[in-house]
């Protein structure tokens, strides 16, 4: 009797799934719905001239996925050890990237800024364009309209 039971048990436990058994998904995601109801509520919170404003989205420890609100375009820029991921979600502007930023001026180790990109690319921005700056490469986002959304990673060099 004490064999059959002992095999019941080894049988029950056999017949667990093996998800019962794996970690958590550590996947970070936000549903459409959450996409615009964070851009909806950061628009809202921009004061009159605010030209810029970035919340994270999603997260994973340091690394996040964040919603970028472009009003006013920034000063060129340079990221020495990171290359930057952005897509489009509204509006319409302008990248230009590569050439040299001859006036550089170091803000912080992640951050070079400069007055203007010589011989650089220019390309038109569109809701859906795909944007993957390598690091080191100064860029810059000019601003048709009233604004141009994207939603922006920086990813650490060379992964």
């Amino acid at each position: 009797m004490l064999s059959s039971a002992l095999a019941a048990a080894v049988l029950l436990a056999a017949a667990v799934p093996a998800t019962a058994q794996t970690a958590p998904d550590p996947t970070a995601f936000a549903a459409a719905r959450e996409v615009q109801a964070q851009l909806k509520a950061m628009l809202a919170e921009m004061k009159p001239g605010q030209g810029f404003a970035w919340k994270p989205l999603v997260r994973d420890g340091s690394n996040n996925a964040a919603i970028e609100i472009w009003k006013k375009p920034g000063k060129p820029a340079v990221h020495p050890d990171q290359a930057e991921y952005a897509i489009v979600l509204e509006g319409a502007g302008s990248l230009v990237s590569g050439g040299t930023m001859p006036d550089r001026e170091i803000r912080n180790p992640t951050l070079i800024e400069g007055s203007r990109i010589e011989g650089g690319t220019t390309r038109t921005l569109a809701p859906g364009d795909v944007i993957l700056v390598p690091a080191g490469v100064p860029h810059w986002f000019g601003i048709t309209g009233d604004r141009l959304v994207l939603l922006g990673m920086k990813l650490p060099k060379g992964q």
